[in-house]
Parts: C-alpha cells; structure tokens; sequence
C-alpha cells in the first residue's frame, strides 16, 4: 500500500495538461486493478478501487458523467469484470488486457452519451422549429391542434399509421375523437402543405431531417 501510495503521489505528473487525458486515464485505470490485486481491506475493496479509480478521474478533469461510466461498465458486465481481474491476478502482472476492457467500456459509454446528447439536440430544435412555423401562422384552436399533432409525430421514431394517431397520447385521443372522424384526415392534410410532416400508404411521420442543417457539426469517433 505505501509504493501504491507513493506512485499515486509521484507518478503521472501534470495528468491535466493537454494531451495528458489518455495517461490519466491509464493511471485511474492501472489504480483500480494494483488495489485490488493488494486487497488491503476485509471487506469492499472492489468499491474502494472503484472509487479511487473515480476521484483520479474527476481530478485529471474529467466531467462528472463520463467519470462514473468505468464504475457502469464494471457493473453492467460484472462476469466479464471479475474475469479480467482474475486473468489479471494470474498472469504475473500482465496488465494489458483489463486496461483495454476497461478502456472499450469507457469509449462505448462516451459514444452511447453523444447519442443521447445528439437527440436531445435534435429534439429540442426540432419542437423550437415547430413552435416558431405556427407562430408565424395566425393562431387559431387549429392550428394549436395541428401544431400539437406534429410535435406527437416528432416523438416516433419513424412511421405511425394514421388510425393510431389518437392512441399516442391523451390530448391526441381528446383532440380527435371517434365522432369526427374526418378531423384528423384534414389536419394531416393541412400540415403536409407546410412540409413538416410527410404521409405514404396511411402512415404519417414527421419531418424531423428538416433541422439537421441547424444543429451543430459533430466529429466522427
């Protein structure tokens, strides 16, 4: 635990400088696997290395969300993780190969986080976009109702058949009920015309590609 504590101390100097991150990451990483091959405590070694493995990440600078994702790789592959530390511990210290496990953990976690970053940008854009095409509208209980109906489109994935509209939620199934059957034949048909949605084969989607050209570029990773 001393030379432990003292390479902790001494080792890796300056991780936070630029170009550093991939060294403070290691030293998180290799922090992790030498407490827990010491195995210094009767009881929650695997919690303390995931700790320390936590504070060396936050302190080298890396943001909160991303500094828990080694921690929910560990324990979303917990077979795999006690595998690797038994490999590990029988190898005669070959370190390798739980550092690159931990690592495609840690690059699959960032890359799931950009995804769900990336949509909700696009969500977001995309019901601003909407707002401001019917506020250029003269406002009307229509147009309200219409403007709801894309948003209700814009949270499906893809294709939605027209009958199952009034299904996607309760101001659609208030908003176009069985008596007036033919209200929502003419709410798609006006929204078609300005573009936001697009209709085939009675299924409607909305037009969500539309604000691409307004999010920001993204690096391929």
């Amino acid at each position: 635990m001393e030379r432990l504590c003292q390479w902790l101390n001494e080792g890796f100097t300056g991780l936070g400088a630029d170009g550093q991150m991939p060294l403070a990451i290691l030293k998180a990483v290799l922090a992790h696997l030498y407490l827990a091959w010491i195995h210094p405590f009767g009881d929650g070694n695997g919690r303390t290395a995931r700790l320390l493995e936590f504070y060396l990440l936050m302190d080298a600078g890396v943001p909160v969300p991303a500094a828990h994702l080694l921690s929910d790789h560990y324990n979303k592959t917990r077979t795999e993780y006690y595998r690797q530390l038994d490999r590990a511990s029988k190898s005669g210290g070959e370190v390798l190969p739980f550092v690159a496990y931990a690592c495609q953990g840690l690059l699959d976690g960032l890359r799931a986080q950009i995804t769900m970053v990336r949509e909700q940008q696009q969500k977001v854009a995309w019901e601003n976009y909407v707002h401001e095409e019917f506020r250029k509208m003269k406002g009307s209980a229509s147009h309200k109702r219409q403007r709801d109906l894309v948003l209700a489109l814009g949270d499906q994935p893809g294709w939605v058949e027209v009958s199952k509209i009034p299904t996607l939620s309760v101001p659609m199934a208030q908003a176009y009920q069985p008596d007036n059957p033919r209200l929502l034949g003419r709410d798609l048909n006006a929204i078609e015309q300005t573009g936001l949605i697009a209709r085939t084969h009675g299924k409607a989607r909305a037009r969500r590609e539309i604000i691409q050209a307004f999010l920001p570029k993204r690096s391929q990773c």
